[in-house]
């Protein structure tokens, strides 16, 4: 089998969660303009304050989708691997999401002065690529141990022996 990555993932799969990245990210955009407008046009709050509220409701929104469709093949394992994945999926993606956004949107809206819309649309492009690849090989990894490809390991048959072949 001719493998995409490290993990022993196969191109077909690694193409599918690209897919369905794109979807999910597609409706994440929406979510983070629609409350990035509200809360500079409705609200009058500050560019930079809106951006870090929209970006961390995307970070949330996306990580659910991801959760129970991109990546559901290598979820549902025990129950606080849920929380280990958010906290993953929250700081990398806050890393290169939110940080990524303030610094750019900074540079586009305050110093090029483009309007916060379109800063946010460039800013969340630039950003987009790492996203992907960090949540493909950090946060939503294959295990060494649960490759879907390897055939389960047999039980010893010797008396006493707890010890798997």
């Amino acid at each position: 089998m001719v493998t995409a990555a490290p993990n022993g993932e196969n191109w077909r799969d690694l193409a599918r969660h690209w897919l369905r990245f794109n979807v999910v990210g597609a409706l994440g955009i929406v979510v983070q303009l629609l409350i990035l407008a509200g809360l500079i046009d409705g609200l009058g709050l500050n560019y930079l304050w809106a951006t870090l509220v929209a970006v961390e409701a995307a970070i949330l929104h996306n990580f659910a989708w991801h959760e129970c469709w991109t990546w559901a093949d290598r979820t549902g394992h025990r129950p606080g691997d849920l929380l280990v994945r958010l906290v993953r999926f929250n700081v990398v993606t806050g890393l290169t999401s939110i940080l990524g956004n303030l610094i750019l949107m900074r540079l586009f809206v305050g110093t090029l002065r483009l309007h916060y819309l379109a800063a946010n649309l460039l800013s969340i492009a630039l950003c987009y690529v790492l996203n992907f690849a960090a949540s493909e090989w950090f946060v939503f990894r294959i295990r060494r141990t649960e490759n879907p490809t390897d055939p389960p390991a047999a039980k010893s048959r010797e008396p006493g022996s707890g010890s798997v072949r």
